[in-house]
């Protein structure tokens, strides 16, 4: 069977941030580490990949060094059903990291996140135009989606 796994290159702190990711998301969990043996380019003992599980979608990981960094080009998008949902996620991966525009995040570790209401596809596929097009801007003006926001922006003009 053909899989394709997610695979992250780390700058540092690979362990803190699967223990972090690994802790905000159900069926989720730490499956296995290798840890760089002596005489490696690593520091010996340290982790220096992991293997781990989000959501039920396994990730494989690299405590590679600063050779290579994250960048916005890649994102995961986590959709959600409500509101509770989005705070919770958004305010646990923006801590120590930094709010974007429409959803967007950076997490700590400079993991480029999307964090998304089921909501928001639905009021943005509405068959008006006039009503799409205005929850349309209310979520160009935002950085954490709110669904109220979205709505009243839905039924105003109606």
């Amino acid at each position: 069977m053909t899989t394709i796994t997610p695979f992250l290159w780390f700058e540092e702190k690979l362990d803190e941030a699967v223990a972090f990711y690994t802790s905000l998301f159900g069926d989720s969990a730490l499956l296995s580490t290798t840890r760089f043996p002596e005489g490696s380019p690593g520091p010996a003992g340290e982790i220096m990949m992991a293997t781990f599980r989000l959501a039920g979608q396994q990730f494989m990981a690299l405590n590679g060094g600063p050779r290579f960094s994250f960048t916005p080009a890649i994102s995961f998008l986590v959709s959600v059903e409500g509101q509770d949902e989005v705070d919770r996620l958004w305010d646990a991966l923006c801590e120590g990291g930094a709010p974007g525009q429409c959803g967007w995040l950076v997490d700590r570790f400079g993991l480029s996140w999307q964090i998304v209401p089921t909501a928001l596809g639905q009021l943005m596929g509405d068959p008006d135009p006039q009503r799409a097009g205005r929850v349309m801007q209310a979520m160009l003006g935002m950085t954490k989606i709110e669904i109220a926001g979205l709505q009243a922006a839905a039924e105003t003009g109606d």
